[in-house]
């Protein structure tokens, strides 16, 4: 039953590996439930974790589920101690703690670019990650650790990017890191708040050149050369016949 249980979970592995480019070491967001039903059915998480994803993992939490188990008295304490051995991983939340299931979503936002595992116990977690493509989900049952299958979110996501509809996680994370080596990443705010200065440019020389007064239409110098040329050939010619005229003959009465 073990080897059988081992099988399924390295195929889901594989899946979340191949889709979602999940790596060793795994990182398991573990919250105050999971502990508790660990501590109850008498499960060393540390060791147990491991051999089960058959990898390296790293066990963390968030200081929001700490401070949950805190609150909720002495019957949690075996829980909290457990929790506590975890790493913390930082929330958006130290001022002002939100419960441990609005924290843990938190930290998957739309496409758990960390690529966490969430371990949980709680209702309320387990419905949120199954809307959230690409988070592998552990629970605690019959005594054993359980990797569920992959929810339908993750599926249609999945057959989206095959058919070419959407771009995978991966493939987001890779254009965003290149814009990032060339520069040219800019935030939304930034890229809407920056306008661009004009800059002040010397006005065209030609739109300052004085506007020619409009008239009739200017005949060619060629044309007005050739008109000067024959007034001064008529005049001379005028001049030359008037000099060979014959003198008057005078006659004696």
């Amino acid at each position: 039953m073990g080897l059988k249980r081992q099988k399924i979970a390295k195929k889901t592995i594989s899946f979340y590996k191949y889709n979602f480019s999940f790596r060793q070491p795994f990182q398991i967001l573990i919250d105050g439930t999971f502990c508790q039903m660990a501590l109850k059915n008498k499960i060393q998480i540390k060791e147990q974790m491991p051999k089960y994803l058959m990898g390296e993992v790293q066990l963390c939490t968030t200081n929001c589920a700490l401070k949950e188990l805190e609150t909720l008295g002495k019957e949690l304490y075996g829980a909290r101690i457990i929790l506590q051995k975890f790493q913390s991983r930082r929330c958006a939340h130290l001022k002002d703690p939100v419960p441990a299931s609005e924290c843990l979503l938190s930290m998957l936002g739309e496409t758990n670019p960390h690529n966490y595992f969430v371990a949980t116990q709680d209702h309320t977690v387990t419905a949120g990650v199954k809307k959230i493509p690409g988070v592998p989900l552990l629970y605690i049952i019959l005594n054993t650790i359980v990797l569920d299958k992959p929810c339908q979110t993750s599926l249609d996501h999945v057959k989206a990017v095959s058919l070419g509809e959407m771009v995978s996680v991966a493939q987001q994370q890779s254009i965003r890191s290149l814009k990032e080596d060339k520069g040219i990443a800019q935030k939304d705010g930034e890229r809407r708040g920056k306008k661009r200065k004009r800059k002040q440019s010397n006005p065209n020389p030609l739109s300052c050149l004085k506007k020619k007064k409009k008239g009739g239409p200017t005949p060619p110098k060629n044309a007005e050369q050739g008109e000067k040329k024959k007034i001064v050939k008529n005049k001379k010619q005028k001049t030359e016949g008037g000099d060979n005229l014959p003198a008057p003959v005078v006659t004696n009465a």
